[in-house]
């Protein structure tokens, strides 16, 4: 069966293991430049380390993964790597008029031949 942890969370001994995880992290993004410390898709996998690094630290000092503590340890790492980095909303803008026009007439058009293709075949049943 399934053992369940009796041992007690050990804070302070998590909280002095993850800074070694920080600094890890810390010297894996001095490889990307900064300018790009925004693009996920540039650091993704030293992110991934840093994670796995923080979750097994603090399952080494008996704690539960995330826990308040270590999720104010990697909230620092945030504000220290990606406080600038901020969600932009996309602003939709609607196309030119000459497009705009173009794309709602060509439908218009297809639905108008296709309904004058149907009712003249349907008159002239009598050669099909």
């Amino acid at each position: 069966g399934a053992r369940q942890r009796t041992d007690l969370c050990n804070e302070s001994l998590m909280l002095e293991k993850l800074p070694a995880c920080g600094k890890s992290f810390e010297e894996m993004m001095r490889k990307v430049d900064s300018k790009k410390w925004c693009n996920l898709t540039e650091f993704i996998m030293y992110y991934d380390n840093f994670t796995q690094c923080t979750e097994r630290e603090a399952n080494n000092a008996s704690c539960f993964w995330p826990n308040p503590l270590a999720e104010g340890f990697i909230t620092g790492i945030h504000k220290q790597f990606f406080s600038n980095c901020t969600s932009e909303k996309v602003h939709w803008e609607d196309p030119p008029d000459e497009i705009l026009i173009t794309l709602i007439l060509i439908p218009v058009m297809l639905t108008c031949a296709m309904i004058t293709l149907v009712v003249w075949c349907s008159k002239r049943s009598d050669i099909l």
